[in-house]
């Protein structure tokens, strides 16, 4: 995950919620984001 960008992990979380992928896969991108203290606009999926 450190070869994304904090822009490209955004807007891989967004588009793999938005296609509702993968659960665990949300999940890894999720926890890169909350490790880099980014925020993100889409509602988190349970």
């Amino acid at each position: 995950m450190a070869m994304l960008t904090d822009e490209m992990l955004l807007e891989s979380y967004n588009m793999a919620t938005m296609l509702q992928l993968d659960r665990e896969f949300i999940a890894l991108l999720l926890a890169e984001i909350h490790r880099r203290d980014l925020m993100t606009n889409q509602p988190v999926l349970h």
